[in-house]
């Protein structure tokens, strides 16, 4: 083959190859990564509602079992949880450690508490839109009044 008709060959497939390339490179960016979700989801009033005197068994019942149970550590429970959401680099984390003193609880300890929850987010960012739009965000839209009976003009 002569070398002329290989260089004028390469030159009329390079924008399929570079197309083809680019191509790739935007298809490998849409791969789906999912929710990891690993530890106690725990709500903060559930924290809140642990006390200094509670047993263990009262622990347990309002937080669930330990993540962490430390055999050289037995008066102490850990209770971790971390949400990774798709490709965020962000992870959402939760941190709460109950100490004992035999089996009552001598301290609640919030090393790491968690952000306002998704949903109260959501709420705040509805309220800022509507204060910048002039509207009242705590005022709902009206409810319908009951009209007084009113003679029915069909005559049933």
């Amino acid at each position: 083959m002569n070398p002329v008709r290989i260089v004028i060959a390469t030159h009329r497939s390079l924008p399929f190859a570079l197309l083809f390339a680019a191509l790739l490179a935007l298809a490998a960016g849409c791969v789906y990564r999912p929710n990891i979700q690993q530890g106690n989801l725990l709500k903060l009033e559930d924290v809140d509602q642990v006390t200094v005197g509670m047993t263990r068994s009262q622990v347990r019942y309002l937080l669930g079992t330990p993540m962490i149970s430390d055999p050289f550590q037995p008066d102490r429970w850990d209770y971790i949880y971390t949400l990774q959401r798709g490709h965020e680099r962000k992870v959402d984390r939760a941190y709460f450690v109950v100490r004992f003193d035999g089996d009552k609880v001598r301290e609640v300890d919030k090393v790491d508490a968690p952000d306002l929850s998704d949903i109260q987010k959501m709420r705040a960012r509805q309220a800022e839109k509507k204060k910048a739009a002039g509207l009242d965000p705590a005022a709902s839209p009206p409810l319908p009044q009951p009209q007084p009976d009113a003679p029915n003009p069909g005559g049933a």
